[in-house]
């Protein structure tokens, strides 16, 4: 290869994917690292590939309102976000769904709760015996028009994974907004007096983010901190807490390049990469989709614009499940978030 001129400004530009095929090039100016080797140089070091799997799941962000807007938020979510999936759009997903037999759901936002056709569509996908999981920021069921949310959640047995990532005031709402940790705190008690977390049926599963440019601790001691300061301060009980690293791009890599930190926190990803996290990366398994229905590989690439394997844009109901199969995973330097250290999903770690 070449040597390349990599542009100084924080931002990937097409004339980058250009000279570097194999990784995915971005039309439009987007905050994300440019410093170090792409994700495929790594990835062909090691001989490792990266393709779809056959997909049993589809995470779904019904949009991008939030009554939020925190400071690591890759969705750029925020109160005055007009961005909400229709449910002529929720219609077709879940014909197409049926007919794939689809397992699971994972529905994301923004706010998920916030969509108006919200519920109708859980109620839809649970008549497909399909399992789904929602990712509840906690401080929505404190929104006007959600105060029965948690009992609605609990009648339908929906797995819950909220963000939480502290267990102690300052650093959650330095990075959530101020107030929020009180709400979480009250709405996790809430969920507990319903049965989450004590339940098996009713899975209430935590999220720890860090807050700054470095990589989560071990999951497992995490968790065991959390269980303590959160059972001896505010009888609270959890099924498990999902450690994830935060990905470098939009919000929260324009507050990397803000503090002249972006270049260093993509070399602490890119110098912690571990090959034994390809195989479990969360792209392999599912689909993604954004408000609109169209499909990608991941929800980071779908907040870069980057469609599925890197081709030309596609809806759901236009994709053909068994061209999936196989199929090579759009990637950018981004993608070494989810592969460094432990390793980082919308599950939690990938390797111990």
């Amino acid at each position: 290869m070449n040597d390349i001129s990599i542009p100084s400004e924080q931002s990937i530009r097409f004339e980058d994917g250009q000279f570097v095929v194999n990784d995915v090039a971005l039309e439009n100016t987007i905050n994300i690292p440019t410093s170090g080797p792409h994700f495929h140089e790594i990835l062909n070091s090691h001989e490792l590939t990266l393709v779809h799997d056959k997909p049993n799941e589809l995470q779904m962000n019904l949009g991008k309102l939030c009554n939020l807007a925190c400071h690591h938020c890759h969705v750029d979510a925020g109160p005055k976000r007009t961005e909400i999936m229709q449910w002529e759009v929720m219609e077709k997903i879940l014909v197409w769904a049926k007919a794939a037999k689809i397992e699971r759901a994972d529905l994301t936002g923004g706010a998920p709760e916030l969509n108006p056709h919200f519920r109708q569509f859980c109620d839809a996908l649970i008549e497909l015996g399909i399992q789904i999981t929602s990712r509840c920021n906690i401080t929505v069921l404190y929104e006007p028009g959600q105060e029965n949310l948690a009992q609605w959640y609990r009648d339908r047995e929906i797995r819950l994974v909220c963000s939480l990532p502290c267990y102690t005031e300052d650093n959650v709402d330095a990075q959530r907004g101020k107030g929020v940790f009180d709400k979480s705190i009250a709405g996790l008690q809430l969920l507990n007096k319903l049965g989450y977390g004590k339940d098996e049926k009713l899975s209430l599963d935590l999220v720890y983010n860090p807050i700054g440019a470095h990589l989560p601790p071990a999951q497992a001691g995490l968790e065991d901190d959390y269980r303590r300061m959160l059972g001896d301060n505010f009888g609270i009980v959890f099924s498990s807490l999902l450690a994830i690293t935060n990905i470098p791009i939009n919000r929260f890599a324009h507050a990397l390049k803000r503090d002249g930190e972006l270049d260093d926190y993509q070399h602490l990803l890119v110098s912690n990469f571990n090959p034994d996290t390809v195989d479990q990366l969360m792209c392999k398994s599912l689909i993604n989709l954004d408000w609109e229905g169209r499909v990608f590989d991941c929800d980071f690439n779908q907040m870069l614009e980057i469609p599925m394997s890197g081709g030309e844009e596609l809806h759901l109901w236009d994709l053909n499940i068994d061209d999936v199969a196989g199929a090579a995973i759009a990637t950018n330097r981004h993608c070494f978030g989810c592969t460094a250290g432990a390793g980082s999903s919308c599950g939690g770690v990938l390797a111990e």
